[in-house]
């Protein structure tokens, strides 16, 4: 008989009935149908659970993986465990005339967990962050506010931070004639700005967001 697995199951009722959430439910919360983990606590099947499913479910409750069945050296108690890291470089992109910029050098970090993340539709993106300086993507984009830019994702559409020169900005990409694109400000005070392709280096797409309300 595996104890653990046995003291895993009676953790996860306890849990289930201290948070009132039903197997029921938390199967479907990890994505399984609905007689999932009323099998596994009342059957032994599946005999464990995956390793995504347990991670879920301790996060959700706020308890350590090894609560679940983990070893025990997999613990969601430690608030920095497997989290991810964006790191904040010490760059503006420029909703306005251009910023110049700065050595690429990460002077401090964001931490988001890897489900917020996939929920987020960032899983594998490769994330760093930077500050919004000007007025020019208003509403959107304010001064101050932080993007996540996916060095991963360069199209030619869509919100993007480029480099002209020295100078970052964050613009509305579109394509105009071939072998052109054109910059576009959603606060229409500024005038968009046509450029041959090979004038401007694309770093990556604007995919997330965060200010001061």
């Amino acid at each position: 008989m595996d104890i653990r697995m046995t003291d895993a199951r009676e953790r996860l009722i306890e849990l289930a009935r201290e948070r009132g959430a039903s197997l029921a439910g938390l199967s479907q919360l990890i994505g399984r149908n609905p007689t999932y983990l009323q099998q596994f606590v009342r059957k032994g099947s599946p005999r464990k659970l995956e390793e995504e499913d347990r991670r879920t479910l301790a996060e959700f409750f706020g308890v350590a993986e090894s609560e679940l069945g983990a070893p025990a050296d997999k613990s969601y108690a430690n608030p920095h465990a497997d989290w991810v890291e964006v790191p904040r470089l010490s760059l503006d992109a420029s909703a306005g005339p251009g910023a110049l910029g700065a050595q690429e050098i990460s002077f401090d970090a964001f931490r988001f967990s890897p489900r917020w993340l996939r929920e987020m539709g960032l899983e594998g993106a490769d994330l760093t962050a930077i500050r919004v300086e000007g007025d020019s993507m208003e509403p959107l984009l304010r001064s101050g506010d932080e993007i996540f830019v996916d060095r991963n994702k360069r199209g030619h559409e869509g919100i993007h931070v480029v480099r002209i020169g020295d100078a970052l900005h964050v613009k509305q990409l579109q394509a105009s004639a071939p072998g052109r694109i054109v910059l576009i400000s959603l606060n229409r005070a500024y005038a968009p700005i046509d450029l041959a392709r090979d004038e401007i280096e694309v770093i990556g797409r604007v995919v997330w967001k965060g200010g001061r309300v």
